[in-house]
């Protein structure tokens, strides 16, 4: 795959996502729920993922069991993610993220808004772009790499999983009003299910790299793991939300932190 056909990839995906991130702006304009963004996020990812991983690269051109499968795999992904966000914003009146900023920003919010969905099209590139990658790496058949692949995203998609759930359950026990969830995974980490998500976007390289140097264009597919933990960890995910559950819950989330990983799942900490 020549350099001109990666970047024109790029190009196409690049507007796919500023499509989208502009239905998801006049989403937020027009419910005033910025919860729908990432709802609309999380739905046109995929989709953009699935529409490149099945393009016909082949000679034949056909469709190869490799990009049914990558395709496949996204689709999952973000079905589940973007339903599960959907339910979520639908009992809630905004993302507390978003709502914080559109609150900085005043009489600014509609502009600002729309230009920081822009913004994260292009942060977004890397996720599809991997997906691609992966699904048309030349390898005439699916190996134990795939198989790992295919691993990383049972365990990332359970571990997701299992965490909303436990999340949700803990949060509609009355009894637990004002508490912190710390039970199951979220012992272990502050954030699991962001840490599941960024364990997804690892199965795309593990997939698209060609160890033998057949396909060096598959590493590109490493950006996808390293753009979605510099958005969780540093940009969009955690501190945002922290920020709003220190002011929220106070020395209680603060204790919750000292004794907590904030990502990477570990052992509780003594304090």
């Amino acid at each position: 795959m020549s350099p001109p056909d990666l970047l024109l990839i790029l190009s196409a995906q690049w507007l796919s996502l500023a499509l989208i991130m502009a239905l998801a702006f006049a989403a937020e304009r027009r419910t005033g729920n910025s919860g729908y963004v990432d709802v609309t996020w999380s739905f046109g990812v995929a989709l953009t993922a699935v529409g490149f991983a099945l393009l016909p690269f082949s000679s034949d051109g056909g469709t190869s069991s490799r990009q049914m499968l990558f395709a496949a795999m996204i689709f999952v992904w973000g079905l589940r993610l973007g339903t599960h966000i959907a339910a979520r914003s639908r009992n809630s009146h905004d993302d507390p993220r978003y709502a914080e900023l559109k609150r900085a920003w005043g009489p600014r919010a509609g502009r600002e808004m729309f230009l920081l969905l822009q913004k994260q099209a292009i942060a977004s590139l890397p996720l599809p772009f991997a997906v691609f990658l992966a699904a048309h790496n030349p390898t005439p058949a699916l190996g134990l790499q795939d198989v790992l692949a295919v691993a990383i995203f049972v365990v990332a998609l359970a571990g997701q999983t299992v965490a909303d759930r436990q999340l949700r359950v803990f949060t509609a026990a009355s009894h637990n009003a004002g508490r912190i969830c710390d039970a199951g995974l979220w012992r272990y980490s502050r954030h699991p299910n962001y840490f599941f998500e960024w364990l997804h976007w690892l199965a795309y390289p593990v997939a698209a790299i060609d160890l033998g140097g057949a396909f060096p264009s598959g590493w590109l597919a490493l950006l996808a793991p390293v753009t979605m933990y510099w958005l969780l960890v540093h940009v969009s995910g955690i501190p945002p939300l922290e920020t709003h559950m220190l002011r929220k819950h106070g020395e209680r989330y603060r204790a919750y932190q000292n004794r907590t990983n904030a990502f990477f799942p570990g052992a509780m900490k003594h304090v």
